[in-house]
């Protein structure tokens, strides 16, 4: 979902520069190429970042189990356990429960390259990129389909506010709020936003 947004803002940023009274099939192409390339852009660095988020992650849960390991006092470790956990979670363990968590932890070997990406790291990247990559067309194709930009202005503006909408309802079922709320909300944040990014400069 916050690909998709950051897809649509970046692309309605470069559609919206458009003059619809004097831009021309030039302005069209200039303005595709160069929303089809910030995008693409910015599809690899979120991927990258992804991958970041992945490694550090993984490097994170390693280190709990180090410290677990090699803290000599039981209470450090348990300590490190329960800061691990979700906060809920961690409120419905007992002491014995924990320390019973601490001594399997103790007794199993490191694993090996946990701190590697797998191939379903790389996937996902790909994803990401993707669907900020992708986001570019349904917005963009109107402008080079259609011969005036007035008509192609308001069906891709349409078309981006029902996709902000959709993205607000699977954002939604994630955090398990109310959809029709969320998606109107997300379709009003990202007019503010691309308002505040075409305001800017951006």
């Amino acid at each position: 979902a916050a690909e998709i947004l950051f897809g649509v803002i970046m692309t309605m940023t470069f559609t919206g520069t458009l003059s619809v009274a004097k831009a021309g099939r030039d302005d069209v192409r200039v303005m595709f190429i160069g929303a089809l390339g910030c995008n693409i852009a910015w599809g690899i660095i979120d991927g990258i970042i992804y991958l970041m988020a992945c490694r550090s992650e993984r490097s994170e849960g390693l280190r709990m189990f180090r410290a677990v390991r090699d803290t000599p006092d039981p209470v450090q470790a348990r300590a490190a356990i329960t800061a691990a956990m979700p906060p809920l979670l961690a409120g419905l363990m007992g002491e014995d429960e924990v320390e019973a968590l601490r001594q399997r932890l103790a007794a199993v070997p490191e694993p090996a390259g946990h701190g590697r990406l797998v191939r379903r790291d790389w996937l996902g990247a790909l994803a990401v990129c993707l669907l900020v990559v992708c986001t570019t067309f349904p917005l963009a194709l109107p402008f080079l389909l259609l011969d005036h930009v007035g008509p192609a202005m308001r069906l891709s503006n349409a078309i981006a506010l029902a996709m902000l909408f959709l993205t607000g309802v699977v954002y939604a079922r994630s955090i398990g709020r109310p959809l029709l709320r969320v998606g109107l909300g997300m379709a009003a944040l990202g007019v503010v936003l691309v308002v505040l990014t075409i305001a800017l400069g951006g």
